[in-house]
């Protein structure tokens, strides 16, 4: 299986941004240990904080992947792009945030992806990323 994980805006920071929200461990690091866990899977990693970018991977891999891990970021709650994009492939797409979203601010309870994937997971920390493979294995 063919899964891409897509990371929005100041996820490049884990590991060091706010660790009391986001932990200590950066993604890239996170994600040694999730191509150990799914050794058959190939697990293919790309990040930014350009919402345009994040729109032109979800096309480029849309059609020809088994999965899509999107953690859109603050732009989970303000794209109306990425929904569109992700109604506009084929490829599942699971939501999931690392924390538990539901208790912060009040403009982080709603997102606007959310209706058009396949689930949202949020609130294990990294382990999110961990729960989001298996839904789609």
């Amino acid at each position: 299986m063919k899964i891409q994980i897509i990371n929005g805006p100041n996820l490049n920071l884990l590991g060091v941004r706010e660790p009391s929200v986001y932990g200590d461990t950066s993604f890239e690091s996170y994600l040694l240990s999730l191509k150990k866990i799914f050794p058959q899977c190939e697990i293919t990693y790309f990040q930014s904080n350009v919402e345009g970018e994040l729109i032109n991977k979800i096309h480029e891999t849309g059609f020809s992947y088994d999965g899509i891990i999107l953690n859109a970021g603050a732009y989970t709650h303000t794209s109306i792009a990425l929904h569109d994009a992700i109604k506009a492939v084929t490829t599942p797409v699971v939501e999931v945030h690392i924390s538990n979203v539901y208790t912060r601010e009040p403009f982080r309870h709603k997102s606007l992806v959310a209706a058009a994937c396949k689930g949202v997971i949020a609130g294990f920390g990294l382990d999110s990323y961990r729960l989001a493979m298996e839904a789609i294995i």
